[in-house]
């Protein structure tokens, strides 16, 4: 079964999607198909050897659709990477654009119409008042055979989607909202194109008074009008992709026969030596060979200072070198690269459906049937009944203001809108505050979450060991009794030693030269400076050499999970420094806005007890539970979950796998390239758990996004099917003017996609 996704052309509103579902459905060889509106994309599991991708685009293309099928990277002789820039990464961009600005010129060439439409419209009823004087006669005339060319242009020019949905439903009988529009617009045409042609005819019968050109051109150009800004809304919603693809590098500088050449990103292959100048954009990921640089990884890891890179160290496509030059072997190219994986991490993101999708799209899938029928029965109940009360000409004058009302506000357009436009711009707004999001289903779950699983190392700490006290029990000053100690450790390659030396380095200690350097088995080293012998290790080691120390000093530090390294000479202890694994800053704070939100905080570790309480306390973490293994990590969330809880864990997503996946969202903290993305739901970048607390905030403010459109979408319905039917004119005397529904309809579309796009401007 292959399983591909594909541009869909020629999609104009939520029931489209269904309508093309259910086609792809049908055909023989389709395992599924998924088709979002809100993306314009279809994914489609299908079996290759009974279907191809032309045969299923030819399956739509007499419904008004077709899939966008790339001749494949095989036909044309290219690699995947080639293909795609072959193709133009913002093609779909440039005609969305090119649709827009179509749309645009109809749209500015109808409004000048429908102002003067409802000007004639508005005279007629202030007139039946007398608050305004009546029309002569001749401006009446005037009027009267004006107002038909100005319909049938707008008809037939800028309503042509309605008239080509309303000839596909005649002919194959597939509706969608273009059919609503279409059916309703005619009618008013028709109807008024017969009063007007055969006005002496039917003067006996009925009322040759009303005409409804006015309805048609005013309709037309509010739903035109709605059309445009919708799809002018919803390029913005998915310029967090674009954002994205622009961060790539076009070009590399490549090393080749001893020679640098400029070459297309698309050219650079595996074990290529790529030169990075101040100031480029890094092209592909790969290791530092020679000289070293400060890089700007704000893409990947949020951190906004420039990282040191030197060599042996990785880099990153898409981020940005400050200052240095440096040469680095691609390791990583085309759609192997960190950045490629996170644009189709996101890509896929907002092509997903979420559950709450699945009742709008249910909803849709019936709601045009059912809206035919309802305007069919109304104008039948106006015909019938309405003739007894009212006569047969003023029934029929209101049968036909309810069909075509009823028609035009029914378009479920909104509803279709309101789930992927959310999840659009929640996602992409994610991918830019560092937090991937693998589908809309892990963002709907994670707004319900309220128990939050971390591992505590590298999630609440920093993952490598730290020097964080010194005890100088000596005459010497702190910098001296750290000298000492770095000048001694910088021999050894334990992690413990890394931390004394860097933290050296970092406090511009000087350090001197260490002779006779040797190891002591499971206790720890000496060493000679300035002729005077030096030992460095635990308290085994000052035992051995028997000068008197206070251990019990000790405890207090080890309790807390502190490591101590003494420093002594033959006669006496110079002092001890404590080596922790130390809490991120960012840690604290994470935990007391978790709390706020209502949630319980768990942390899991595998390290002793005493010292992982002492971490639970600093942090204000609910509950600690230590000496867990990974399978254990595993049975715990099952506890949590058997309670009833919730359950999101954040671990590093390689040992925490199986507890990640048993999760109901799996986080992964991601740090720099070892993100691991196929994890767990969520990554976040640079391992910074407060973008945790943002991911939460996020999926609540998507939500409450999707729910309000849901609700703006249904009311415009609810209210303006009646509304429109007449069930209001026995008690109230109300009638909906089909051009206030076509009004409500549009807005209906565009206060969706307006409520979506204000998920971009809320502060995480």
């Amino acid at each position: 079964m292959h399983t591909q996704t594909y541009n869909v052309k020629g999609m104009h509103c939520a029931s489209c999607s269904s309508v093309i579902e259910k086609t792809f459905k049908k055909v023989e060889g389709v395992h599924s198909a998924e088709v979002n509106y809100g993306t314009e994309k279809a994914k489609v599991s299908f079996d290759p050897s009974k279907i191809s991708p032309h045969d299923l685009s030819k399956h739509i293309e007499p419904l008004g659709y077709s899939l966008d099928v790339p001749e494949t990277a095989n036909e044309m002789g290219m690699s995947e990477s080639e293909h795609a820039a072959h193709l133009g990464l913002n093609q779909s961009k440039k005609e969305k654009l090119n649709e827009v600005a179509d749309m645009r010129t109809k749209v500015l060439s109808a409004i000048p119409l429908a102002v003067f439409a409802a000007f004639v419209m508005g005279w007629d009823i202030l007139a039946e008042y007398s608050i305004v004087p009546a029309m002569s006669y001749t401006l009446k005339e005037f009027f009267h055979h004006l107002l038909p060319i100005f319909a049938t242009y707008i008809l037939f020019v800028v309503g042509k989607p309605y008239l080509l949905g309303f000839y596909r439903f005649l002919r194959y009988g597939k509706a969608n909202m273009d059919t609503l529009i279409g059916i309703g617009t005619v009618a008013a045409f028709l109807y008024s194109f017969a009063v007007s042609a055969f006005e002496d005819v039917l003067k006996p019968f009925i009322n040759v008074e009303y005409q409804y050109y006015d309805v048609t051109i005013v309709v037309i150009t509010f739903i035109a009008l709605g059309k445009y800004l919708e799809a002018k809304s919803k390029i913005k919603t998915g310029d967090a992709i674009e954002k994205l693809l622009n961060l790539q590098a076009k070009t590399a500088l490549v090393v080749r026969d001893g020679k640098e050449i400029e070459i297309s990103i698309n050219d650079v292959k595996h074990g290529d030596f790529i030169i990075v100048k101040p100031g480029a954009k890094i092209p592909v990921d790969g290791v530092i060979t020679e000289g070293a640089s400060f890089v700007d990884e704000s893409m990947v890891t949020g951190e906004p200072m420039p990282a040191q890179k030197k060599i042996g160290d990785n880099v990153v496509s898409g981020t940005i070198n400050t200052s240095g030059s440096f040469t680095f072997k691609a390791t990583k190219v085309g759609s192997e690269t960190l950045l490629a994986q996170i644009i189709k991490m996101v890509e896929d993101a907002q092509g997903s459906k979420a559950p709450i999708q699945a009742l709008a799209d249910k909803i849709s899938a019936v709601f045009v049937p059912i809206v035919l029928v309802i305007a069919f029965l109304s104008l039948g109940a106006w015909l019938i009944i309405g003739s007894q009360y009212l006569g047969f000409s003023q029934a029929l004058s209101f049968g036909l203001v309810s069909f075509v009302g009823i028609l035009v506000i029914a378009c479920p357009c909104a509803l279709g809108l309101a789930t992927p436009t959310a999840i659009i711009v929640g996602v992409g707004k994610g991918a830019k505050e560092g937090i991937l999001i693998k589908d809309a289903a892990t963002l709907e779950k994670l707004h319900k979450v309220n128990t939050v699983v971390v591992d505590k190392t590298g999630t609440i700490t920093k993952g490598k060991p730290t020097l964080v006290n010194i005890q100088n029990l000596s005459n010497l000053k702190d910098e001296e009794l750290v000298s000492i100690l770095a000048s001694l450790e910088k021999k050894s390659e334990h992690p413990i030693a890394h931390a004394i030396v860097n933290y050296a380095q970092e406090k511009n200690i000087a350090l001197s030269d260490a002779s006779g350097f040797e190891g002591i088995q499971g206790k720890g080293l000496k060493g000679t400076i300035k002729d005077i012998e030096y030992f460095v290790g635990n308290a085994k080691l000052v035992s051995d050499l028997k000068v008197s120390f206070d251990v019990g000093k000790l405890n207090e530090f080890t309790s807390q999970g502190k490591t101590p390294v003494i420093l002594a000479t033959r006669e006496k202890v110079l002092g001890f420094v404590m080596v922790a694994d130390e809490i991120k800053e960012e840690s604290v704070d994470a935990v007391k806005n978790l709390h706020a939100l209502g949630i319980k905080v768990v942390m899991l570790t595998g390290d002793d007890e005493k010292a992982a309480k002492y971490i639970g306390s600093l942090v204000g973490i609910d509950d600690v539970v230590a000496h867990v293994l990974p399978q254990d990590k595993l049975a715990k969330i099952k506890e949590l979950q058997s309670q009833g809880r919730i359950v999101a864990m954040a671990g590093d997503g390689v040992n925490d796998a199986p507890a990640l996946a048993q999760a109901d969202v799996g986080i992964a903290m991601g740090t720099g390239t070892d993100v691991a993305i196929e994890s767990a739901g969520i990554t976040l970048l640079g391992g910074d758990i407060s973008k945790l607390v943002k991911a939460i905030k996020l999926s609540k403010i998507t939500m409450r996004g999707i729910k309000q459109n849901l609700f703006w979408a249904f009311i415009y319905n609810v209210v303006g099917i009646p509304l429109a039917a007449g069930a209001f004119y026995p008690i109230f005397g109300w009638l909906l003017n089909p051009i206030f529904a076509g009004f409500a309809m549009a807005m209906s579309s565009v206060s969706v996609v307006s409520n979506s796009l204000r998920i971009k401007a809320k502060k995480l």
